[in-house]
């Protein structure tokens, strides 16, 4: 009698297992799983052709190396859908220091590479903290702000959120990282935005802002004193006829690039800016250049179609969110990347600062890739909570 009761006891538990698991399942947003899955195939197919001739011998040489990236980073993202997003903003302090620790480390262990200080050497792969910083970045501040900030929130309130989110841009900005500091700067404005605080607020800090980089870029270098460090500060002011064979030669390489690719491109062998290397970093800051110049018109617009995709899935996370939380984290992670994508896509036109943004699932480096896969999982877990707590209601 034992024996039955006791396996009758199990039976319900094991049921129940399965139904949570298949309501999970049922929960998530597949189209943008699909969307990121198409991202990955779609950025090794573009880094195939852009780096075949990169490795003398061996074509599939930066290939493989992102693709192991890929499949570190599904494991990110499944990891980050499973852990429930309440998790996160119970432990943002937790969160915060893992945030501060990463973009401290390179200072202790990486190695200085053309003047920074960004990439820790793993053997098998190079990882840069930063990039898995700006995912943690968000869930830490958010964390804060949700139980802060709002509508009614008091100027003190907001100077402590933005003296949080300034420690980790400081630290980044000082490897230094301007486009990742960039970055993080574009996700607190955004978390700002979504925590609810009044407009009247943002157009002033929004102004503060404006002011401050017209300080640093203009006012300040005029009186004598240089925050930015020479060839940043040109980057940022960059005109591309300016110095064609020297400050803006990159730039100059990417404008001809794209603009040779037309509509349909000219193909691997064809693409000489690539090909030829006369288009520097053509595989990491001016991927996209490499693209237009191979794939053309048609080649761009796939790539940009599903970035827009991953965008208007990450909104639809964001209106269906169950508690600010989610909708904060949501909305600062999107718009982080939507950031991203407009000024890298950008700069290899002309258009945009050259900040060195890596292009999100397309520029050659590991840590980019895991860390925007497990950005897509942590939408993953804001989107199967809403949708379970609205099952649970219905």
């Amino acid at each position: 009698m034992i024996e039955v009761t006791q396996r009758t006891r199990l039976r319900p538990s094991t049921g129940r297992s399965e139904n949570v698991v298949v309501a999970f399942l049922r929960s998530l947003d597949w189209i943008l799983l699909l969307a990121g899955a198409g991202l990955v195939g779609y950025g090794l197919w573009v880094v195939s052709g852009i780096t075949r001739f990169d490795v003398p011998g061996d074509e599939s040489y930066f290939v493989v190396r992102q693709g192991i990236a890929a499949g570190l980073g599904a494991a990110g993202l499944v990891f980050a859908a499973i852990i429930p997003i309440d998790l996160w903003r119970r432990y943002w302090k937790v969160v915060y220091v893992t945030t501060l620790g990463l973009v401290f480390v390179v200072f202790v262990a990486a190695e200085t590479v053309r003047g920074s200080k960004r990439w820790i050497d793993l053997g098998v792969i190079q990882f840069q903290p930063s990039e898995l910083g700006k995912v943690l970045f968000v869930l830490a501040i958010a964390g804060f702000a949700v139980d802060r900030v709002g509508p009614v929130a008091r100027w003190r309130t907001i100077f402590t959120v933005l003296g949080l989110g300034a420690v980790p841009i400081l630290l980044v900005f000082m490897q230094p990282d301007l486009g990742t500091a960039l970055v993080y700067s574009a996700a607190l404005f955004a978390i700002l935005f979504f925590v609810g605080v009044r407009w009247r607020q943002l157009l002033v800090l929004a102004a503060v802002g404006v002011i401050a980089i017209t300080s640093v870029l203009w006012w300040l270098p005029a009186a004598g004193l240089q925050v930015l460090k020479p060839y940043q500060a040109a980057r940022l002011t960059l005109d591309p006829s300016a110095d064609p064979s020297g400050i803006t030669y990159n730039l100059s390489q990417s404008v001809t690039a794209v603009g040779s690719g037309g509509l349909t491109g000219r193909g691997v062998l064809g693409a000489s800016q690539t090909r030829l290397d006369y288009l520097p970093e053509h595989a990491t800051d001016f991927a996209f250049a490499s693209l237009a110049e191979q794939r053309g018109f048609v080649g761009c617009s796939i790539l940009l179609l599903l970035y827009l995709l991953v965008v208007w899935r990450g909104l639809r996370v964001i209106t269906g969110a169950s508690d600010l939380y989610g909708v904060v984290v949501a909305g600062g992670l999107v718009v982080g990347f939507l950031f991203q994508v407009f000024v890298n896509v950008g700069m290899t036109m002309g258009v945009a600062p050259v900040t060195g943004i890596p292009l999100p699932f397309v520029t050659v480096g590991g840590s980019s890739m895991v860390a925007n896969l497990v950005l897509i999982g942590v939408l993953e877990s804001i989107h199967s909570r809403g949708e379970l707590g609205r099952a649970r209601s219905a």
